[in-house]
């Protein structure tokens, strides 16, 4: 709902602006230029997001999902402990990291929210430390091999769209190394004041 008041509140600004200093024929151009580009990056990123949802299909037929997910399970036991006791609740934040792993935001979406259903049961409408712990590392999202971006570039027009991968490594090793300390002090914390 703010999202929508936040771009109505946007438009409505752009036009009374525009309307002021008699410019809202730019107003409109721009407008028209930006929902063309918006098109036009959306219908090219969709073939390179069904080629890496296409690999991501046939990584699950072979069997090498399965197995990338395989070995996320014991760091995932030690850092959530309850959500291990469930074996489809594991099987689902594995998948779920393991899509991270592998840039692929809208794959691991669907993924993170079936774990955090499977999360939340029993916990009474109040977050556990380890369902906010799921959030910091869909959040954090390490990442081996960034394939939207790598989309979002090669449509923008990069010639070598993965030389970002040093520092989409670098990056993604900080973010969840903040976040996890991050969400382990927190969690740590409120057991004190308990």
């Amino acid at each position: 709902m703010a999202m929508t008041w936040i771009w109505t509140g946007m438009v409505v600004l752009s036009l009374v602006f525009g309307l002021i200093t008699g410019r809202l024929d730019a107003v409109a151009d721009a407008a028209m230029d930006g929902a063309a580009s918006a098109v036009e990056l959306s219908v090219s990123m969709a073939g390179v997001l069904c080629l890496w949802s296409g690999v991501m299909e046939i990584m699950n037929v072979c069997g090498l999902s399965g197995g990338l997910a395989r070995l996320f399970r014991p760091l995932l036991r030690r850092l959530m402990p309850e959500a291990s006791r469930d074996e489809k609740t594991l099987a689902a934040v594995s998948a779920n990291v393991s899509a991270n792993l592998l840039g692929l935001g809208n794959a691991a979406t669907p993924l993170g929210i079936q774990a955090a259903r499977r999360m939340a049961r029993g916990c009474g409408g109040t977050a556990s430390d380890e369902l906010c712990l799921l959030v910091v590392l869909n959040t954090a999202s390490i990442q081996l091999l960034p394939a939207t971006i790598a989309s979002v570039r090669s449509a923008s027009g990069s010639e070598t769209p993965f030389d970002i991968l040093p520092a989409v490594w670098l990056a993604s090793i900080l973010s969840v190394t903040v976040g996890l300390l991050a969400a382990k002090l927190l969690s740590a914390l409120g057991r004190c004041r308990r």
